[in-house]
């Protein structure tokens, strides 16, 4: 393995990165495995352990910032209740444990968060969801309006529906997803270690914590090691896959060890963890991503009233739609052009072709009468938009 850069692993040297704090962000991702959540041996919820976890996500919704989280432990939790034999499990298996210990898993959640005053909100969802742009679109949605009602979402991967062929394997990777569908700035992954260390700890007396990963490099990546246990999918190599996935999408990410009681709280008193640093935020981001990722597949045409409001910041309303060209899908990039046919921007259609071709011209207030469904009163929602001055 290559040396490792020595600006890696000055904790607090000169020339070293400066480390962020926890309060700095607004959104934050708690990502939870199985291992921190289910007593191995029995097969049930540590309860103590999630109680001051609570605690911790109270302190940070307290203050403003909107929490979410994506645990693991359903199919741990399920396997104890079926007392199913430890080892791996046939696919079958697996689903059955999730689909059992799936409904306990909430409860324990809704119950924890419950006694800070939170409400606890479950969504599952498969890689399609986060894949697909439509089920993306609406799954962003969900989420941003639990956090408008200032609720907790608790996310999980729907095992009771996935398949070898199609399931993520693990949930560090997923929780990058979440993060970046919904926009958050912060990942926290709490793990049953404290971060990346230049070599395995446990088998090499001089591994060294890298407290700060400005930039993710091949050396970073030839870290990486292999699953944990039975009741861990995930690794080291999938946590800097996910911290590829968080950084890109505009949000830092951390390592931190999850074992303590309260980890959040130990994280922002300055405990042991590594920082994945990112240069980017989630709205340059994701603007980016709309800008230049994505084939467009249809137009808009604006009048001028519309055309001046996006510059402004606005969203795109059916009203000042003049005229719809293309056959796109509901989530499908699309061109929107002013009255005199210059680009002013790209985004992300709310609607198919047909409906948009429906209601352009309209009243949001109309939609409901003329497609026969109360749909968004957006036809491009302004953070799903990048304009061509951006």
């Amino acid at each position: 393995m290559a040396a490792v850069s020595s600006a890696l692993v000055q904790d607090g040297e000169s020339g070293a990165p400066a480390l962020p704090r926890l309060d700095q962000f607004r959104r934050v991702v708690v990502k939870v495995g199985s291992s921190l959540l289910v007593d191995q041996e029995r097969g049930r919820l540590k309860h103590a352990w999630l109680a001051a976890l609570a605690e911790d996500i109270g302190q940070l919704h307290a203050r403003g910032t909107d929490v979410l989280v994506v645990s693991s432990g359903a199919i741990a939790l399920g396997r104890g209740v079926l007392k199913l034999a430890r080892g791996p499990l046939r696919l079958e298996e697996s689903q059955a444990a999730a689909a059992v210990g799936q409904i306990a898993l909430a409860r324990s959640w809704a119950e924890a968060l419950g006694h800070q005053g939170l409400t606890t909100a479950q969504i599952l969802v498969t890689l399609g969801d986060t894949e697909e742009r439509r089920r993306y679109l609406n799954a962003r949605a969900t989420l941003g309006r639990l956090m408008e009602l200032r609720a907790v979402p608790v996310v999980n991967e729907n095992d009771t529906v996935a398949t070898t062929e199609i399931r993520y394997g693990d949930n560090d990777r997923l929780a990058a997803r979440v993060a970046t569908m919904a926009g958050a700035d912060l990942l926290v992954l709490l793990s049953d270690i404290d971060g990346l260390y230049t070599a395995p700890p446990q088998t090499d007396p001089d591994a060294r914590l890298i407290p700060v990963v400005p930039r993710i490099t091949a050396e970073i990546e030839a870290m990486a090691g292999g699953a944990a246990s039975e009741f861990s999918r995930g690794g080291m190599r999938t946590k800097v896959e996910a911290a590829k996935i968080a950084t890109a999408g505009g949000a830092a990410m951390l390592i931190a060890n999850g074992r303590v009681k309260n980890p959040l709280g130990a994280i922002a008193a300055g405990g042991r963890c590594t920082w994945f640093l990112t240069a980017s935020n989630p709205v340059a981001a994701r603007k980016k991503w709309i800008a230049g990722s994505l084939e467009a597949r249809g137009v808009l045409h604006l009048d001028e009233g519309a055309a001046r409001a996006i510059r402004q910041g606005k969203s795109l309303l059916p009203a000042g739609v003049a005229r719809v060209e293309g056959e796109f899908s509901r989530g499908d990039a699309i061109v929107m052009r002013g009255p005199d046919g210059g680009e002013i921007g790209r985004g992300l259609a709310a609607y198919d072709a047909g409906h948009a071709a429906a209601i352009a011209g309209r009243s949001s207030r109309d939609i409901e009468a003329i497609l026969g469904y109360a749909g968004r009163a957006e036809m491009v929602h302004r953070d799903d938009m990048a304009l061509a001055v951006e």
